[in-house]
């Protein structure tokens, strides 16, 4: 990717910022495009330009290692310059199938051919095999497709609402629904709302009312909290952007049985450790007694090319949905169900919850092996693992030193680099990545 386009960044200087471009002038990015490709375009740009083109031209809502991806296969990526790494972050879960799945971006070429987006205006035999499928794998009723991960959140967050006033019988607007301390459920207004981590919410009130927090785990607390106005109660199996917190043991099933007794819903947030992440197809079923009756699912059900997600759950919830109360342009398309369906056959076929918890417990036993007084603690199910360092850790070294060795993860709350490679990496590169963060934690 050496030398970078003659339009420089995205407009030619002699193009004013507030005036419309010409798209039929030579040396426009606009006629580049479209006498070259954009994928021709993008090879001229080089690493340094690209990344200067985000800095200048996106919000800085992301702080993005100094990395500029342009080439993805399997576990592994490169830059513009040729340098491979291992991608021990896998888009949060989203890449569980690796980069470009082959599998997965054949069903999708082949879609194309067909038809991509229609609306749910219509039938399509392609959501409905979707629906059906998704259905069949989680074990509940119906599901109300969505796009992002936030999406899926609140979708389950305005069924548990109509339920609650509907069903339950409590007083118009009184509804809440209990949280847990330390959540991540997305990036909304709404559920930003009933974060703790300040640095999400800070300044994005007022904050919609009917949340309570608890603490994570604690059983005690939950009971204390609820009142006959409580519908239901939402977590993450695992609190994965909380720095990979584990419940203890029985939690998951005690939770759904203070759920039966005080009628209200039990709404497991899949997002992240759905789809086999954990050594399961999900995460609550550590404990088989902790079914739910909402789950959000999403990441890895885009196979790792298109954002795909969904609300599911159990027909006494789902059917109090009426046309008009909910809906989605492009939640559940002809081509992101295409999507969806060939990356769960994939999950399923390749046995990825096996993988994952055989892959998962030999890094944890490395990881707690490694004999480094840097590491205050290595916690994780499957492929799901976070390596918490001790305070005095310089973690924005870590970080460089990482990055140096080829290792592509950041650290999320709590001083904790997580380790959520794709789901099909080999062992081979598993372990090659593991020495190397062993060396990158030892060096700082």
């Amino acid at each position: 990717m050496a030398g970078g386009p003659e339009w420089g960044f995205l407009l030619p200087p002699s193009i004013p910022h507030n005036e419309p471009m010409n798209s039929t002038a030579k040396g426009s990015l606009w006629h580049d495009i479209v006498t070259q490709g954009v994928q021709r375009v993008v090879d001229g740009i080089s690493d340094q330009e690209a990344m200067e083109m985000n800095e200048q031209y996106g919000t800085h809502n992301y702080k993005p290692l100094p990395v500029n991806v342009v080439r993805g296969e399997g576990a592994r990526v490169w830059d513009g310059d040729g340098k491979e790494y291992i991608d021990c972050i896998g888009a949060y879960s989203a890449v569980a199938h690796g980069h470009l799945s082959p599998r997965v971006v054949d069903a999708m070429v082949n879609q194309l051919k067909e038809v991509a987006v229609t609306s749910r205006a219509f039938y399509s035999p392609e959501v409905g095999l979707f629906l059906k499928g998704l259905c069949e794998y989680a074990g509940l009723d119906r599901a109300c497709p969505m796009n992002t991960g936030a999406e899926a959140i609140e979708t389950c967050i305005k069924l548990a609402r109509k339920w609650g006033y509907t069903v339950k019988g409590v007083p118009k607007d009184q509804a809440e629904i209990i949280v847990c301390e330390n959540n991540f459920h997305g990036r909304t207004t709404t559920i930003v709302g009933f974060s703790t981590e300040e640095d999400y919410k800070q300044f994005f009130g007022p904050y919609t009312p009917g949340f309570k927090v608890v603490p994570f785990g604690d059983i005690g607390a939950l009971k204390a909290a609820i009142t006959p106005n409580t519908i239901g109660f939402l977590a993450e199996p695992i609190q994965a952007e909380g720095g990979i917190l584990i419940p203890p043991d029985g939690y998951l099933t005690q939770v759904r049985e203070v759920c039966n007794a005080n009628n209200m819903l039990l709404i497991w947030d899949e997002i992240q450790t759905g789809f086999c992440r954990t050594g399961y197809r999900f995460a609550w079923q550590y404990e088989s007694g902790a079914e739910p009756d909402l789950m959000a699912v999403g990441k890895p059900l885009g196979g790792g090319l298109l954002p795909v997600s969904a609300a599911l759950g159990k027909n006494h919830v789902m059917e109090v949905f009426k046309p008009g109360d909910h809906g989605s342009t492009f939640g559940g398309n002809p081509l992101g169900s295409v999507v969806a369906l060939a990356a769960l056959a994939e999950m399923e076929e390749e046995d990825y919850a096996g993988r994952s918890k055989r892959l998962g417990d030999l890094a944890v036993d490395y990881l707690n092996n490694m004999g480094l007084p840097h590491v205050k603690e290595v916690r994780g199910r499957g492929l799901l693992i976070g390596v918490e360092v001790n305070d005095n850790v310089d973690s924005k070294a870590l970080s460089a030193a990482l990055v140096s060795r080829g290792i592509l993860t950041k650290e999320t709350r709590k001083r904790t680099f997580r380790l959520t490679p794709p789901i099909m990496i080999s062992e081979e590169l598993l372990m090659d990545a593991l020495g190397r963060v062993k060396d990158a934690i030892a060096s700082v």
